[in-house]
């Protein structure tokens, strides 16, 4: 059986398209279009119309890609760039009439909860003890737990994108005021998470997303094309200098340096002082960074379906979310 699923983000539309055996969604074909959403909302962060048609086309063209691999239809879902639009209705609309896809709103939490479902199966029950930290372009997440699904998740507002929107808009280089007034502005929203994490002590601390990715080839992990099975890392004394090195550089240049990709090389600073601020305060000197995230948990969610009493809180097509409402991921292939 093929399943697969599409990510709409803050900077692509990913389309994942794996087989099912043994459990594990092996992966077959990827594809990604770039839209660069973030720079498409306004000031109140509505998406403009053009960012709307090109959600549609990109979806549309997911979708026939999975089709012509083989794959069932794909579980289409957004993060945080469709979920804090005040017209994301809209856009959930226009993705349905245009493509007759559903495409569903994932709040802070879920994604917490799928991507240490995905960290787990990637880590195993060696890791012990786990702790998740994935940073996206409008929120934090972190989830903690010692089982099969996090004992605790939660969904902070310190993406990358939205922190360098707030609090470093400019290109040129930031000043020292600036960024201690980001710095103070992520502890408070930290600290009391921060402390739990401290209380609860994983074995394994593990970080997913492309922020983190990218930062840790910064510190000097394999570059991608040595494939997920290498190991990566990333220490707190790494990332003190790289958050120096970013600083040290307008927003334009730091994509001449390792791992960091243009479209992310202005947001590249708020992520890594993020995740420095967050090691620090968590007492974590060093990472493992795991390959697979959200995009992963949804589809190891597809294979495992409900057995273990799994509870999705996915938000309908034209409705606001409702906190505590159990809507299920597409059933799992027969």
């Amino acid at each position: 059986m093929r399943i697969s699923v599409v990510d709409v983000g803050s900077h692509t539309v990913r389309l994942a398209i794996a087989d099912v055996r043994d459990g594990a969604p092996l992966p077959v074909h990827t594809t990604k279009s770039r839209l660069r959403l973030a720079e498409e909302v306004d000031g109140e962060r509505r998406l403009g119309a053009r960012a709307v048609e090109r959600i549609v086309e990109a979806v549309a063209d997911a979708c026939a890609e999975a089709e012509r691999w083989g794959s069932d239809e794909p579980f289409v879902f957004a993060t945080a760039v469709v979920r804090d639009a005040p017209n994301r209705d809209e856009v959930l609309s226009a993705v349905e009439q245009g493509t007759g896809v559903r495409l569903r709103v994932l709040p802070g939490e879920v994604e917490a909860e799928l991507t240490f479902l995905a960290a787990r199966r990637w880590m195993g029950w060696r890791a012990g003890p786990l702790g998740v930290l994935d940073i996206g372009g409008g929120t934090l997440e972190v989830a903690l737990g010692r089982g099969r699904l996090p004992d605790f998740a939660v969904s902070l507002p310190l993406g990358a994108r939205r922190l360098t929107r707030d609090h470093l808009p400019g290109a040129d280089v930031p000043t020292e005021a600036a960024l201690k007034e980001l710095r103070r502005h992520v502890r408070h929203q930290l600290r009391d998470v921060a402390a739990r994490v401290r209380w609860e002590g994983p074995i394994t601390m593990t970080a997913t997303s492309r922020t983190f990715t990218q930062l840790a080839r910064l510190c000097g992990a394999p570059a991608g094309r040595h494939g997920p099975f290498v190991g990566r890392s990333l220490t707190r004394k790494a990332l003190r200098s790289a958050v120096a090195e970013l600083a040290s550089l307008p927003a334009g240049r730091r994509a001449e340096l390792p791992g960091i990709s243009a479209p992310r090389a202005s947001q590249s600073l708020a992520g890594a002082l993020v995740g420095h601020t967050a090691m620090k305060l968590m007492d974590i000197r060093e990472l493992v960074v795991c390959p697979w995230a959200v995009r992963e948990g949804i589809l190891l969610q597809r294979i495992e379906g409900e057995a273990q009493g799994w509870s999705d809180r996915l938000a309908p097509a034209t409705q606001p979310p409702v906190t505590g409402a159990k809507l299920r991921l597409a059933a799992p292939p027969q």
